[in-house]
């Protein structure tokens, strides 16, 4: 397995500068942010490191070069859209730049890319399947044909009032899952696997890497903070914010010794890479950096050298 970051937490950094870092700091790999040149619409979003919508492979040359004199791999291009959204406008948009990074990972030789499923969070999951079967076939056969695994991210996205009932992130347990890829059997599709949250919904991390780590494209290591005395208050039906806390690895719920030794059991030899969601370390780029090295520490006692 290979220890890197991802790079949404370092939106001031230019991709040179990410790359130093991550160089400087031991990491590996780092999973780079290509949303659409832009203002952000949420926290971790809009934010660019490589510019997927006019990548030549001139730019492609420069960028591995770049790479290479460090010693950093790209280990995925992510971008976390709602391509189901029920704003046609908004949806179209996300498929057109998926298939983007899609083309671009292919030039740049990386063949992963990582984002979401999306969803229309005010119906349930089978009111979104026909959508989710028309958008995403045609997609993961674009990326077979350009010879990309795609990784889905099991992020619920329900963190806000504006995502209830049903989040915006179709993806979000093993029961979908295995829908998912019976119905779409391709080798190329598969998960961006993050275990925390799987933590805040109380499924068993544990079985879930067992029973889908041949489909792990990418691992997230992100942590979560379940605080039982809210939850005895407002009960899990409540926004998932008021009962748990994203935290870095180590500080919450997730066992790290056992999830990354379950993974290795597995056969999982990809990427894991840091994704820095808590707020205690947000208040300037020195803690935010600093939120990077001490996870990474804290990470590597279970992983190999």
């Amino acid at each position: 397995m290979k220890l890197g970051f991802v790079t949404a937490i370092l939106p001031d950094l230019s991709l040179e500068e990410v790359v130093s870092f991550a160089s400087d700091e031991g990491f590996k790999c780092i999973e780079v942010m290509c949303w659409p040149a832009g203002k952000a619409t949420r926290r971790y979003a809009g934010i660019t490191h490589i510019d997927v919508a006019n990548m030549k492979k001139s730019d492609a040359v420069r960028i591995n070069d770049m790479l290479a004199a460090a010693g950093v791999e790209i280990s995925s291009l992510g971008y976390y859209p709602n391509p189901l959204s029920p704003d046609a406008d908004e949806a179209k948009t996300a498929i057109a730049h998926i298939k983007k990074v899609i083309k671009a990972s292919a030039i740049l030789g990386i063949n992963k890319a990582t984002t979401f499923i999306g969803r229309d969070w005010t119906k349930s999951v089978d009111a979104n399947w026909p959508r989710f079967v028309k958008v995403w076939k045609p997609l993961i056969q674009y990326a077979e044909d350009n010879g990309v695994s795609v990784g889905i991210e099991n992020c619920p996205m329900f963190f806000s009032n504006d995502e209830w009932p049903g989040g915006k992130n179709l993806a979000s347990t093993p029961a979908i899952w295995r829908r998912m890829f019976e119905e779409i059997p391709s080798k190329n599709f598969g998960l961006n696997f993050d275990p925390s949250h799987l933590v805040w919904q109380h499924i068993d991390c544990t079985k879930a890497v067992l029973n889908f780590a041949p489909r792990f494209v990418h691992v997230h290591a992100k942590d979560a903070r379940i605080d039982r005395q809210n939850l005895d208050e407002v009960g899990t039906l409540a926004n998932p914010l008021k009962y748990h806390t994203p935290k870095l690895p180590g500080l919450g719920d997730v066992d790290w010794r056992k999830f990354l030794s379950t993974l290795s059991d597995a056969g999982y030899d990809g990427p894991v890479c840091i994704e820095v969601e808590d707020r205690a370390y947000e208040g300037s780029l020195a803690l935010r950096k600093e939120a990077l090295r001490q996870s990474g520490r804290y990470l590597r006692q279970f992983m190999p050298a």
